[in-house]
């Protein structure tokens, strides 16, 4: 369990922001014709990220709103905390639903468990594909080849991991890094300074997610700021 940062970066660099919509926009979806998408919202609900959770209640309750048109998204919720504690909940398809789960958990001190996100998605997508995968997490104190060799697996199923980082602890943005490498996905860093820049890039996942690169740029369009990007490099590819 890393410490609370004390003091953060203004908000997220413009590289990292350029390099998540790169990524983002070269990695391929398979979805069957009529078949809902389904995203894992991964989540590490240690002590450290208490001050930042109930926001990120709100912005995944919102990534529903921005698929209900695309047919719909199902998101699962994970996350670890306190004394080896990981819960997953069912699949849901309905926003108030999720932000109502979210919102009863509680921070609890604890050491990171994001190999268990890592093999329970395995496990979730070997029995139905999950097109994505997000995790959300401000620290690693982990075995980075474990990890590394879980987001390989992850990478030859077709899971994509995005990585949002809260802070920066230079071992886990390393350790993010190279699992977002090795699973085909993509990084970005975020702070206190930078909500509605995570809100958007967010939703571009999920509506990338429920409805592939022509759902993506339609919102991007819509949206502006920096998901509008995201049109600029699918028309690259």
């Amino acid at each position: 369990m890393s410490d609370p940062k004390d003091k953060l970066p203004a908000r997220s660099s413009r590289s990292e922001v350029a390099d998540f919509i790169d990524k983002l926009a070269v990695t391929p979806v398979t979805r069957a014709a009529g078949e809902r998408g389904r995203l894992i919202f991964a989540m590490d609900a240690t002590a450290s990220r208490g001050p930042t959770w109930d926001r990120a209640a709100q912005i995944q309750a919102e990534m529903f709103t921005e698929t209900a048109a695309l047919g719909g998204l199902d998101i699962q919720l994970a996350f670890y905390r306190g004394f080896f504690e990981f819960t997953a909940t069912p699949w849901l398809s309905d926003a108030d639903a999720l932000l109502k789960r979210m919102t009863a958990v509680s921070c609890l001190a604890g050491q990171t468990q994001i190999s268990r996100i890592f093999q329970h998605t395995i496990e979730e997508t070997e029995r139905r594909r999950v097109n994505a995968l997000v995790f959300v997490g401000d620290c690693m104190e982990e075995d980075a080849d474990q990890l590394g060799q879980l987001a390989g697996q992850l990478g030859l199923l077709g899971v994509p991991v995005f990585v949002f980082h809260e802070g920066f602890d230079p071992v886990a943005a390393h350790a993010f890094r190279q699992i977002a490498q090795l699973s085909r996905g993509a990084y970005c860093r975020f702070d206190a300074g930078s909500a509605q820049q995570l809100r958007d890039l967010l939703s571009a996942v999920a509506v990338f997610a429920a409805g592939g690169r022509k759902a993506l740029e339609d919102y991007s369009q819509r949206k502006g700021g920096v998901t509008l990007q995201l049109t600029h490099q699918i028309g690259k590819q």
